[in-house]
């Protein structure tokens, strides 16, 4: 012969709002505990990108025209080989951001004109 005890269903609900209060607590200081820790990470961050940013612009404008002209081409190709094939929206905007710098690059280059010069 067994015997079971049922607890009363407020007892059941009251421990488990406890549990679902202290779940949710543990979860909000885990998620200010780390928002913290990427706040102070932040100023580095932004410095390090900056100096990439202006590095990736000084190799852009030392190359060739050429060369730019190519890397706009790929860059073009690749994300529209993406938009395409259905790729998410942000990985083609990704993809356009170094055909973007080149392309200007060379459009700052020539004037930003079509029309040729008289001789």
């Amino acid at each position: 012969m067994t015997t079971t005890h049922e607890t009363p269903t407020r007892t059941r609900t009251a421990d488990d709002e406890r549990d679902l209060a202290a779940t949710a607590k543990g979860i909000a200081g885990d998620v200010a505990d780390r928002a913290s820790a990427v706040a102070s990470r932040l100023p580095e961050a932004a410095n390090v990108t900056g100096a990439s940013l202006e590095r990736a612009g000084q190799v852009i404008r030392s190359e060739s025209d050429e060369v730019l002209a190519v890397g706009t081409s790929l860059s073009l190709g690749l994300a529209m080989g993406l938009l395409l094939g259905g790729a998410n929206r942000i990985l083609v905007i990704l993809a356009l951001i170094p055909a973007t710098a080149m392309g200007f690059t060379l459009f700052d280059r020539h004037g930003g004109t079509g029309t040729r010069p008289r001789i």
